[in-house]
């Protein structure tokens, strides 16, 4: 008989080992918090910390479900391992996450692991308290736009095209169909949007991260219903919670550059990096901005706020969300975020 040590099966200088130690330091910085969720009667139950960590591994396996993850937990030593379960036996249901979802969310503790990750990379000094990029993304809601629907009336949504059972064809065409009037049975927090006048409208949510200069890495997000004023109002939320004792710059791409934005951002004592749109109009970013050599320089940077999307979506899975209802959403989003923190925070290390 071959006993099998999971600690010998795992390479000395493979990546996932520098992110288990930064994420289990964060986790101890949550002690007390995850603490009050454990319950002090009843069978023993499957620690928070486990869960959290096991979102971490679907964010960094592209992992589809938390059902695909639980079969593979039976089998995958690496998962094993990094959630510190035993080498052999069975782990636990994906009923799991479902039961303990919501006190994790009554509790804020996704969040709170995230700033928690934001904190190690601010010990080790990564961070900049000076230079940010704010931008907006759209996450495609888990709800088809056959749920879509009057309110109201459930029984309304296009008219019946052919086929039957309960994934009918459904014709939409020649119906106007708003948030103002419709919502979706499915999820009715999705709000149906389109980026641009050439782009499909889709159920969908927003997701907006505030990077820093200095490393690249997610300081701050914010998860909102998919609205024409949501990127503006979430980077000014965002910058808010910066404070306000010394200035900062903002860089962002032509959708923030209106006026309301810019002067808001002035009276945060906050420079306005906003990339100039001028067509059709005059831009709110003058000369008084321009000319300074920090203007160009961050122009360049805030580009690189792309690889935090390009990595959730291509990577974590956040192209579409797994769950339904904003709250939800947010978890996901954040857990994903957390989740590129930490590669980033292991390559500087490594680095």
């Amino acid at each position: 008989m071959v006993t099998v040590v999971v600690e010998e099966l795992i390479p000395e200088d493979h990546p996932i080992r520098r992110i288990k130690k930064i994420a289990d330091d964060a986790l101890g910085r949550l002690k007390g918090d995850l603490d009050a969720l454990y319950a002090r009667t009843g069978r023993p139950s499957i620690p928070p910390e486990v869960l959290l960590k096991a979102q971490l591994l679907i964010s960094l396996y592209s992992v589809r479900s938390e059902r695909l993850f639980c079969e593979r937990l039976r089998y995958d030593f690496l998962f094993r391992w990094f959630l510190e379960l035993p080498g052999v036996g069975s782990g636990f249901d994906a009923t799991t996450f479902t039961k303990n979802r919501q006190r994790l969310l009554d509790a804020e503790i996704p969040r709170k692991f995230f700033e928690a990750v934001v904190a190690e990379a601010a010990e080790r000094r990564l961070l900049s308290d000076e230079h940010f990029t704010v931008d907006g993304t759209l996450i495609e809601a888990n709800a088809s736009l056959k749920s879509f629907k009057k309110k109201g009336d459930p029984g309304s949504g296009g008219t019946p095209s052919g086929g039957s059972g309960r994934n009918a064809e459904v014709d939409f065409h020649g119906e106007k169909r708003g948030n103002q009037t419709h919502a979706s049975t499915t999820d009715p927090d999705a709000k149906l949007f389109r980026k641009g006048n050439s782009q499909p409208a889709n159920l969908c949510f927003m997701a907006h991260a505030l990077m820093e200069h200095r490393s690249g890495l997610c300081v701050d997000a914010e998860i909102t219903p998919a609205t024409g004023y949501a990127e503006r109002e979430a980077g000014l939320e965002m910058m808010e919670r910066r404070g306000h004792k010394r200035r900062m710059t903002l860089a962002a791409d032509k959708a923030y550059d209106t006026r309301d934005f810019v002067a808001a951002l002035r009276q945060l004592r906050v420079t306005p990096h906003v990339a100039q749109n001028t067509t059709n109009r005059s831009s709110a970013i003058d000369r008084r901005t321009t000319r300074h050599p920090g203007y160009s320089v961050s122009q360049v940077l805030r580009k690189r706020v792309e690889e935090i999307f390009g990595w959730a979506k291509g990577v974590g899975g956040l192209a579409r969300s797994r769950l339904r209802g904003l709250p939800r959403v947010a978890s996901q989003v954040l857990s994903t975020l957390t989740a590129y923190n930490l590669v980033r925070l292991a390559r500087h290390q490594a680095a």
